[in-house]
């Protein structure tokens, strides 16, 4: 597309789009590297390059402004050159789960009309199992690690590496409207068929932007600056890593990609690459300072951001007592993601430990121009008193406006100029407080008890891994929350439900807990099921111990 002609005096209007992410990496730290694994190691310049290579590559597959080119592959350098190139030409990247049921798949790549699918050879069989089903995609660019594409039933246009080899390496991407949609993805829920979430340029720039200033530019800890080494272990299907590449680009810090989750791996990437910041659930966190390894590498100086599920006391105790710095994320695929994070007040003093655990394991402060606020069932706001509960509804001018496609949904998301989480919360001097989802709340005898309390209770013992806290029937009281326990391996003598009851007992005495919301029930098990992303799945849970 050629550049417009501009007329005398006539000034530039200057698109927030995501081209423009790359000028200030390409002047500040050209030199700078972005590793996968062992496996590859290139700089800022290579990859500006490797974006025009894709570029190329999607034209050449007749891939036009406004198709969808749908991507499966670990967290990886080609993942990240899909996050600019793709949205760059005018198309829409379309990040799929790939831990979705085959039925799920097909529904999300019908649904946003994927064209091409750009897929890990690990994912092939998943294609192959739904191609009959899938109505629009027409070819497919395999990611082969050793270049050799398997045989498949379906078209293949070439391996990505042998497509990227021989294109050119450079590409005049156009001027778009900020607002063209620029990625797409899907979050199930716990009924009906998965909602398509989409974002313009315009608004992934502009959480970038924030993000960047809420953890860079404020005297607390956490901070995320051009010095750093950046990794995800948030998979970057899953709302853009929480948007965490683009920042790192754009600062031109140092990015080093682990591909598949494997906890030795991580931790050799951390040791080696000098990692400072990354960001994970909670499940991925505990994963990997249980695993042996750990006990052999010094993790001071590793900074991470925990979301998607509460963080607990115990798990944050645990993490900093390994050396390192641990805080809250939150968000929500509806929200781009990030609107809060739990650290100190530049102003504030912390002053113990036990503080801190507070701080950190808080929902957060809203980043800058994201508002939050906590409404009753007639959306009429609460006080920020720390005490008056409500559901948790937002701001800002990067939350999604629709679904794809879902009026429906679309229309229980937003209610009177505010998007609702679904999230029960308080806010106090100035920090949100997640008390659990809507639906997850615990109703016994006609009172809640918040199930994120209860976990973030029973983790503070010292025999316990992780937990899980849910409703289950009851004749009397209608609900009473039972809590799944899986114990630390290492825990050296037996401990079972009277010794937990013991534990809870002594937050109802200190009034952290009603006496009605100490549970009666504690079950031990080996694990606890997660969700695609490692969320507890408490909607399965629930159905199992039904009875």
């Amino acid at each position: 597309m050629p550049e417009k002609t501009y007329l005398a005096g006539e000034p530039y209007a200057y698109p927030l789009i995501i081209k423009k992410l790359l000028n200030t990496p390409l002047i500040y730290a050209p030199d700078q590297e972005i590793v996968y694994r062992d496996e590859s190691r290139y700089t800022y310049r290579t990859l500006n390059e490797r974006i025009s290579r894709l570029a190329n590559v999607l034209a050449d597959l007749r891939v036009a402004g406004g198709d969808t080119v749908a991507v499966f592959d670990y967290d990886s350098h080609r993942y990240l050159e899909g996050f600019f190139a793709i949205p760059m030409i005018g198309a829409v990247l379309q990040t799929v789960n790939w831990r979705l049921s085959a039925d799920q798949i097909v529904y999300t790549l019908n649904h946003a009309q994927a064209k091409v699918v750009i897929i890990n050879t690990d994912f092939l069989p998943i294609l192959t199992e739904i191609r009959e089903q899938l109505t629009t995609v027409r070819t497919v660019v395999v990611i082969a690690k050793d270049g050799a594409v398997p045989a498949t039933a379906f078209p293949v246009a070439g391996e990505y590496e042998t497509l990227m080899a021989a294109a050119a390496t450079t590409y005049n991407f156009p001027d778009l409207d900020e607002n063209t949609r620029a990625t797409t993805f899907y979050t199930t829920g716990t009924t009906g068929l998965p909602k398509g979430v989409h974002y313009s340029h315009r608004q992934l720039m502009l959480h970038t932007f924030s993000v960047a200033v809420a953890l860079g530019s404020y005297a607390t800890i956490g901070r995320f600056r051009s010095d750093d080494v950046y990794m995800p272990i948030t998979p970057m299907f899953h709302v853009h890593a929480w948007g965490l590449p683009y920042v790192a680009t754009l600062l031109g810090a140092k990015q080093v990609y682990p591909g598949k989750y494997e906890p030795e791996m991580l931790l050799r990437l951390v040791e080696r690459e000098k990692v400072t910041f990354s960001h994970c659930v909670p499940t991925v966190l505990q994963m990997i300072l249980t695993s042996p390894t750990a006990k052999n590498i010094d993790l001071g100086g590793w900074k991470v951001m925990i979301g998607g599920s509460r963080l607990t006391k115990g798990l944050a105790k645990t993490a900093m007592e390994a050396g390192i710095t641990v805080f809250t994320g939150y968000g929500m695929s509806e929200t781009c993601p990030v609107i809060s994070i739990g650290v100190p007040k530049p102003d504030g003093l912390v002053r113990d430990e036990d503080e801190m655990l507070d701080t950190v394991t808080r929902t957060g402060l809203p980043i800058p121009l994201a508002e939050i606020r906590v409404v009753d069932p007639d959306e009429r706001p609460l006080p920020h008193d720390g005490v008056s509960s409500g559901e948790v509804v937002l701001r800002s001018p990067w939350l999604t406006q629709t679904y794809v496609d879902a009026p429906d949904k679309t229309e229980d998301l937003w209610r009177e100029g505010w998007l609702h989480t679904g999230d029960v919360g308080h806010v106090d001097n100035g920090y949100l407080q997640i008390t659990d989802r809507i639906k997850d709340v615990i109703k016994s005898g006609g009172e809640w008890v918040s199930s994120l309390d209860l976990e973030n209770m029973i983790g503070q013992h010292e025999a316990v891994l992780e937990s899980a806290a849910i409703g289950v029937p009851d004749d009397k009281w209608g609900e009473r929350p039972l809590i799944l326990v899986v114990l630390k391996p290492e825990y050296p003598k037996p401990v079972g439900a009277a010794e937990f009851k013991s534990h809870m007992q002594i937050f109802a005495r200190q009034g952290l807990l009603p006496k009605y919301g100490v549970p009666d029930r504690y079950e031990i098990v080996d694990q606890i099921a997660k969700t695609g992303i490692g969320k507890i799945n408490k909607k399965w849970l629930r159905e199992q111990y039904r009875s």
